[in-house]
């Protein structure tokens, strides 16, 4: 071999060392790597029921919610507790059951709404660690160190004890709705066994509320199933309410001020004639008798004053009418918008 390369030699190397991965390529000549950016999957067969709006009015609501059943709790166990909302998520009424356990208990509440529609009943489940904690507290026990797994059991004891608890979780519903509808909430029963409920279809739009609760060290999870069509009902009748809320409004700015006359146009008022005033010390009263003239002080053709409620309002000429004494108004005291002003009224006439 030839201690000096030609130029073929060269060339045919140095490419043979760039396709083995012997020399770097140049830095300009690098290709970076652009990560895809990822998606998330929607399903079009079961497009999502509900905007971010219901939703986010969802989470409001159940917001105001975990701070009473907080305080529910607070009160019950005599321990520090905690109610965060962890989220608000649409899905299938069978994605909900799948994640339940055989030994899972449901709690079933029937919800009325103003118009007394068919809805399907609100579920409710609660993690078993946490229910247990809270049972062992109401019977004595410190409800720490507690060996429940997910697959645990209910005695018909605990059972009782169960409903007895969950009661004061579900009334709170009633009260966090008041806001936006007036509903009525029932406590039904517990389901000992979830796969057996079938009080809403499998297939059926839910939406699950989230809760994340600890107690005294021991956390848990509390989940709100609300049906989709008990959802639909309650937005539809919150959506109307609305609309006549704000065509009363209307009527109410454009016809308040005749209403407010009308109102008070029959209302009877007392009117005073004052003649005068005169000042008497008490041994000339006590002396007065039958035939005795009071001297007003005033000249005989002077005004009268009108008083109205006790308010100077008119000046008046004493005269008859059809026989009897009456007083003719002259002139006007004061205004009635500046009365009740100094009145400290609000109605402007």
């Amino acid at each position: 071999m030839a201690d000096v390369l030609s130029q073929s030699q060269i060339d045919a190397l140095l490419n043979s060392m760039q396709n083995s991965g012997g020399m770097d390529e140049p830095a300009e000549e690098k290709k970076e790597v652009v990560k895809e950016k990822e998606y998330k999957k929607y399903d079009f067969f079961s497009p999502k029921k509900y905007t971010k709006d219901k939703l986010k009015m969802l989470s409001s609501i159940y917001d105001n919610y975990s701070r009473i059943a907080a305080s529910q709790i607070n009160g019950l166990f005599r321990a520090a507790s905690e109610v965060e909302v962890m989220g608000v998520e649409e899905q299938r009424y069978y994605e909900f059951g799948n994640a339940l356990n055989e030994s899972d208990v449901l709690t079933i509440a029937n919800i009325e709404l103003p118009d007394h529609s068919s809805n399907p009943p609100m579920l409710m489940h609660i993690s078993p660690m946490l229910m247990v904690s809270m049972i062992d507290r109401m019977l004595g026990g410190t409800g720490t160190d507690m060996t429940v797994d997910m697959s645990y059991t209910y005695t018909d004891i605990e059972l009782a004890l169960y409903a007895k608890i969950i009661r004061y979780l579900v009334m709170i519903t009633k009260d966090v709705w008041a806001g936006y509808i007036n509903l009525d909430v029932e406590f039904e029963r517990v389901e000992e066994n979830p796969s057996m409920f079938q009080g809403i279809s499998v297939d059926e739009t839910v939406v699950i509320i989230m809760l994340h609760i600890t107690l005294g060290g021991v956390d848990g999870s509390m989940n709100i199933c609300m049906p989709g069509t008990l959802l639909s009902n309650v937005f539809e009748i919150i959506d109307k309410t609305k609309h006549l809320a704000k065509k009363s409004d209307a009527a109410l700015r454009r016809n308040s001020r005749e209403d407010i006359l009308e109102n008070i146009r029959e209302s009877k008022m007392d009117i005073m004639a004052q003649l005068g005033i005169a000042r008497l010390n008490l041994d000339d009263v006590y002396n007065l008798h039958v035939g005795d003239v009071i001297d007003l002080n005033k000249p005989q053709d002077s005004l009268i004053s009108l008083y109205i409620e006790g308010q100077p309002w008119f000046n008046g000429q004493l005269g008859v009418h059809n026989k009897n004494v009456a007083v003719k108004i002259e002139d006007r005291l004061i205004e009635p918008n500046k009365m009740l002003e100094e009145a400290g009224g609000d109605i402007v006439l």
